[in-house]
């Protein structure tokens, strides 16, 4: 059997290597830029240009900041283990939401050992959060007064309420163009903004970068930690509780993940459909059934022992989270779920194949699993970008 810890060490960097992911680097640092000082300068008009470039400068560094330390974690993890691994690659993504796609290390070996497994998976997440920790703690501490929103036009509302009281209003007003960006709050953003007194509201929060590349760390890390598949959490999990019952939780949690596409996907088709369906969205209730029970049929490998309850609960679920929480509503934040479960089906998946060591993992390690899990919960939006008309 092959032996991890006997493995040659091949993880030599070439000048080659160093200039391309460097380049890379530089590419997305610029593209990041760009779509920051969208958000962070979006309306500005009593801002010094200079101090606007800043911004969206200090946004781009701050989010790759994050994602260097994720994905270095990974890497240096890996690389303790002596495995085969490349730097991260920095993806550009021009013009395109924030401007980059994240990073990704490429593993030129398969790791053998569960505890490895588990040290490389923790090791990106734990890295992360722990900068993006530190990122939103400088951003509330260092936070401007609530006439900061003075600097934006377009909040005149907001304006209006800051002057009258000396603080931000407690329900976001839809701005002259008709569209509000509003971010989705989390237990620990939430908890850590009850502390300071001018902490901005979910629908302004873009315009503070601190803030907002905080925040997106902490949802980009509470993506990686989902249990499933070859995500991070995928790897966690499966590294405490082994392959029995890894394939029953990330069934599960699946189903919740799809849940959620629908509760996005139905008022957007219905949205694009609604020439031709019913008041009541029938035709885009059965498109919805249709395509949950194809993704499950794919998703639990056709076990209709699965997939017929699966889908019965799933579809149900549904039902009743857009009767009860979230609403009809097509710009409700719910749609990325779509894309996430697509990318879950056919990139990552949904079980975990089995290593050949089935190392024990030690105490601590254990211990640090299940708060990965905990930072999971603590850190998720079900509605993590939506638009108020």
């Amino acid at each position: 059997m092959h032996d991890p810890a006997h493995q040659p060490d091949r993880g030599v960097i070439t000048p080659r290597q160093i200039a391309i992911h460097t380049l890379l680097f530089l590419a997305t640092v610029l593209t990041v830029s760009i779509q920051g000082l969208q958000f962070v300068g979006q309306t500005a008009v009593s801002m010094d240009f200079m101090d606007l470039l800043m911004d969206g400068l200090v946004f781009a560094l701050l989010l790759l900041a994050f994602l260097g330390a994720h994905e270095f974690g990974h890497y240096i993890a890996a690389r303790t283990h002596r495995l085969d691994v490349s730097l991260p690659y920095f993806i550009p993504l021009p013009f395109m939401f924030i401007g980059t796609l994240g990073a990704v290390i490429r593993m030129r070996e398969p790791v053998y050992s569960r505890r490895h497994l588990y040290d490389i998976g923790i090791a990106g997440p734990a890295a992360g959060f722990v900068v993006s920790l530190i990122i939103l703690g400088y951003g509330f501490a260092t936070l401007p007064g609530p006439d900061f929103i003075h600097n934006f036009a377009g909040h005149e509302d907001t304006h209006a309420y800051v002057d009258q009281f000396g603080r931000y209003p407690t329900d976001a007003t839809p701005s002259p163009n008709g569209e509000t960006l509003v971010l989705g709050n989390t237990l620990l953003y939430g908890w850590m903004a009850s502390f300071f007194e001018h902490a901005p509201p979910m629908w302004e929060m873009y315009h503070y970068p601190w803030l907002f590349a905080g925040w997106l760390g902490l949802f980009f890390t509470a993506l990686n930690l989902m249990p499933l598949g070859q995500l991070d959490g995928g790897h966690i999990l499966y590294s405490l509780v082994g392959a029995k019952s890894f394939k029953p939780l990330a069934r599960f949690f699946y189903m919740a993940v799809l849940m959620l596409a629908g509760v996005g996907t139905v008022p957007f088709v219905h949205e694009l459909l609604i020439d031709y369906d019913t008041a009541y969205a029938t035709l885009s209730w059965g498109l919805w059934g249709l395509a949950s029970f194809m993704m499950l049929m794919r998703a639990f490998r056709n076990e209709l022992s699965w997939v017929i309850p699966g889908w019965i609960a799933t579809f149900t679920a549904t039902l009743l989270y857009v009767g009860f929480v979230a609403g009809f509503n097509p710009a409700g934040g719910y749609l990325m779920w779509l894309v996430w479960s697509l990318f879950i089906l056919f990139g990552s998946g949904i079980e975990h194949p089995p290593v050949l060591v089935e190392q024990e993992l030690t105490r601590g390690r254990r211990i640090l699993g299940w708060v990965s899990m905990a930072v999971f919960a603590l850190c998720i939006s079900p509605s993590p970008i939506s638009i108020l008309f």
